[in-house]
């Protein structure tokens, strides 16, 4: 048995986020949570040896992965796999990177993201900014080599380069794929930034169903085994859209869908917003994936996750796993480990 949470710890990281990091750039501020992660990972280690942090007592099965709770880390966070053994030492039951392109890339020009405090949101337009497939691969690489990297379920996401033309998108996703996947427990297809132009057009399942073909051959031919292999959805597609990508995912054999990304459909200004705004739209996405899917698909629920009953109200529409960034932002570094233990009874 963990000791009891000291309650305190969230009021203080509270204060320490209304009054510090609160003044810091957005970008700024991310990248400082970074390398908290990465050098301050020990700390977390030493909470958990000592039972003074909430550990889930139970581990769930999907897509044949044994994940030590519901709720992990949703891409976008640590985008080029430099802080994995921090952030799964704070409670997160699988990690998340990228998104990885096959090309290293800047992203757009700053700013690029931005705090919507009165919704306890992010909004971001980031542009998929990354190393590159073959410098985040060697990182894995590295990072696979220890006995706690090993320990962590660690997914990939990957994007589409932005200099990379759409009728060529399905050779460069499949590049990432291949350099990759050795190194990932799952796969993340991610057609649904709102933030690389085009992107989203990939979405149309005439567009998608060769991405996933050339990606899910070059992902299992070079990992040597089956990689399991999801696709991340908008939450601005249409009814009709997500019935069409959860008929392509079946008849393509994918192993779950991510919903949602962030959505666009706002009037806070450029880039795509998250959390709580996406919150019920997530919901309605995963219970239709749901119901056209049955159990053939693992759904992944993400979308305004701040309390147990936000995260209750999207495995109850169906999802098995959960994500969450933007909650994580703004409750505090130990948040994620009250939470998983708290859906593991």
């Amino acid at each position: 048995m963990s000791r009891p949470y000291p309650r305190y710890v969230g009021a203080v990281y509270r204060l320490f986020y209304d009054h510090v990091l609160a003044r810091v750039d957005a970008e700024n501020a991310h990248r400082l949570g970074v390398a908290a992660f990465r050098y301050g990972g020990w700390a977390f280690r030493a909470a958990r040896a000592l039972r003074l942090s909430p550990r889930p007592s139970a581990h769930v099965k999907a897509m044949g992965i044994d994940i030590p709770g519901r709720v992990g880390l949703a891409a976008g966070m640590d985008k080029n796999a430099e802080a994995v053994t921090g952030l799964a030492a704070a409670g997160f039951a699988f990690v998340e990177i990228g998104t990885v392109t096959a090309q290293a890339q800047p992203g757009n020009e700053r700013p690029r993201s931005w705090r919507e405090r009165d919704v306890r949101g992010l909004r971001n337009r980031m542009g998929f900014n990354n190393e590159g497939a073959d410098a985040v691969a060697r990182r894995l690489a590295h990072l696979r080599s220890t006995r706690a990297g090993q320990a962590v379920v660690l997914g990939v996401n990957i994007g589409k380069t932005k200099v990379t033309a759409p009728e060529d998108a399905p050779a460069d996703y499949a590049y990432s794929a291949r350099v990759l996947s050795p190194y990932a427990d799952y796969l993340v297809v991610n057609v649904s930034s709102p933030n690389t132009p085009g992107l989203r057009d990939l979405q149309s399942t005439e567009a998608l169903r060769p991405i996933l073909a050339q990606v899910r051959a070059a992902a299992d031919d070079a990992a040597g085994r089956h990689v399991p292999l999801l696709v991340k959805i908008a939450p601005d597609l249409a009814n009709e859209d997500v019935d069409a990508v959860a008929d392509l995912a079946i008849e393509t054999g994918l192993d779950g869908v991510i919903a949602t990304n962030t959505t666009i459909a706002h009037d806070r200004g450029p880039g795509g917003l998250s959390g709580p705004p996406v919150r019920a739209r997530a919901v309605e996405v995963v219970a239709r994936l749901t119901e056209r899917a049955g159990d053939r698909l693992t759904i992944v629920g993400v979308g305004g996750i701040e309390s147990e009953a936000d995260a209750r109200a999207l495995l109850d529409a169906g999802a098995t796993l959960l994500q969450t960034y933007t909650g994580f932002v703004y409750q505090g570094p130990r948040w994620v480990a009250r939470l998983n233990a708290a859906l593991s009874h």
